[in-house]
């Protein structure tokens, strides 16, 4: 499998970065000629994912996000998001559906759950204090 193009972006985790994150990605993506489903499958797992660095991640604090998305020879795309925030004591467990680590607010704590069921898989690196990388892969279905 060869990389045949690749982005990255850096934006700050703020809540307004959010739809221009998945937008660029799904723009990104749209060389692979997806179908309908499978951008907007796309553009919410990019999402998830940068929502979660923007409210967990840096929590009140604004850092950066880092994006990286390259496209391979096999029509699949591979989105990596990164960031420097605080990291995860449990990934096993802020992975199974209705985790939350924020009880009082009103998040349903989906967002892993949404992203491994809009990819075709799923990996998550974190380190205590020195941040997280989410990295989805996808394959798009040949419309040929």
């Amino acid at each position: 499998m060869k990389a045949v193009n690749e982005i990255k972006i850096t934006l700050e985790s703020r809540s307004v970065n959010e739809g221009f994150a998945r937008s660029a990605v799904a723009v990104f993506a749209s060389q692979l000629d997806p179908t309908v489903e499978e951008i907007t499958e796309i553009k919410t797992a990019v999402s998830e994912a940068v929502t979660n660095c923007i409210v967990h991640a840096y929590k009140d604090d604004i850092g950066l996000i880092y994006i990286n998305a390259k496209i391979f020879d096999d029509n699949s795309i591979r989105i990596r998001i990164r960031d420097n925030g605080c990291g995860i004591q449990n990934i096993e467990q802020a992975m199974e559906p209705a985790f939350t680590t924020d009880a009082a607010s009103e998040r349903a704590g989906l967002g892993f759950a949404i992203m491994q069921s809009f990819t075709d898989k799923i990996k998550v690196f974190s380190t205590l204090g020195k941040g997280t990388s989410v990295v989805l892969q996808k394959k798009i279905k040949s419309k040929k």
